[in-house]
């Protein structure tokens, strides 16, 4: 089997062997383990059965000094430190009148699809996603700011609706464009959790956002391709509204937020998760043999009837000792490798 048809077969919830894997790795943490090998041929161990395209830049960032950068929707970021902070949204106060929203075509550029195109045409055996950038719910809190937007959304529901309408207008566009590529699916992002639940509440995220991200799942599945979903935190509450929706796989699965086997045996028949993988808890602070035993347990348990892709919660980062990253790349390839000794 292919990358893309382990995919395609987890999702439809069937067991292959090997199951797929997904790990990625910030730059500086894989030059520490360059440097510790003393060469980057351990890269070829790196396993994913999931490439992400980028064909639009859904923020378009310029410099406006050495601390400062602005987005096309006019928020000012400071960008030099991690992570960037946004220091003032662009609307100053609930309302889009005299706001000159961006045109959709700002985000593309030729570029930028030029190279999605080659990724497409060069990774065929791979299952390949395209990424629209961020979500309702994080669109609108960098056009307000976090806690306006926590206040518009039961204060000024009526603005706050306008306001999501118009960032699913703009997300259809970004949806036609990117899946007129030769790809499987769309790549959504929007952390709607933190980790003790759902930020907006359940109830008001249901009336909310679920019947706008319906349109977008919906005009995914018209054009034949996938919807995959990276969300953070602790989003069990809205998993059985998310299945209804039809969203295909849900990605992040943070271990400290909801326990992804709980998860699994209450949805995992309609549903695929992709994650598990604890990157605040086991990775960062476990011993090598706990996250080589962890791994195995996920690969066992989570993937047991499909629907599941095996992954860290995040990036491996640069801050985790050097031994538990190793532990985790080969445990990876090990997993990923199967019986059949195929390559990845």
């Amino acid at each position: 089997m292919t990358s893309r048809d382990l995919i395609v077969e987890q999702i439809n919830h069937r067991d292959t062997d090997p199951i797929p894997v997904t790990i990625s790795l910030e730059s500086a943490l894989a030059a520490r383990i360059d440097e510790y090998y003393g060469s980057p041929e351990w890269r070829h161990r790196i396993c994913n059965d999931i490439v992400v395209v980028w064909p639009l830049d859904a923020s378009k960032y310029e410099q406006v000094d050495d601390k400062h950068h602005k987005d096309a929707f006019g928020n000012l970021w400071r960008t030099d430190l991690l992570p960037r902070h946004l220091e003032e949204p662009a609307l100053s106060s609930p309302t889009l009148e005299g706001y000159d929203w961006p045109a959709s075509e700002t985000f593309f550029d030729q570029d930028r699809y030029a190279h999605a195109e080659h990724v497409c045409a060069t990774h065929r055996d791979k299952f390949i996603a395209a990424n629209i950038g961020w979500g309702l719910f994080e669109r609108t809190w960098t056009l307000r700011g976090f806690t306006n937007v926590l206040m518009d959304a039961i204060a000024e529901p009526d603005f706050y609706e306008e306001l999501l309408d118009r960032i699913v207008d703009m997300q259809l566009d970004f949806i036609a464009k990117s899946a007129t590529l030769d790809i499987d699916g769309i790549m959504f992002s929007d952390d709607w959790g933190d980790q003790r639940g759902v930020i907006l509440g359940p109830e008001r995220w249901r009336r909310l956002i679920k019947p706008r991200i319906a349109r977008l799942y919906d005009a995914v599945h018209e054009r034949g391709l996938y919807t995959l979903s990276h969300c953070c935190g602790n989003v069990a509450d809205i998993i059985p509204d998310l299945i209804e929706v039809g969203l295909d796989v849900l990605e992040s699965v943070q271990p400290e937020a909801m326990d992804p086997y709980e998860v699994k045996r209450r949805f995992g028949k309609h549903i695929t998760f992709w994650g598990g993988l604890g990157s605040q808890s086991t990775l960062a602070f476990g011993k090598p043999a706990a996250i080589r035993a962890e791994i195995k347990r996920l690969s066992v348990e989570m993937s047991r009837g499909g629907g599941y892709i095996l992954a860290p919660a995040k990036a491996l980062m640069n801050g985790m000792p050097l031994e538990n990253a190793i532990a985790a790349i080969d445990a990876f390839y090990e997993v990923r490798i199967g019986k059949a000794e195929s390559t990845c």
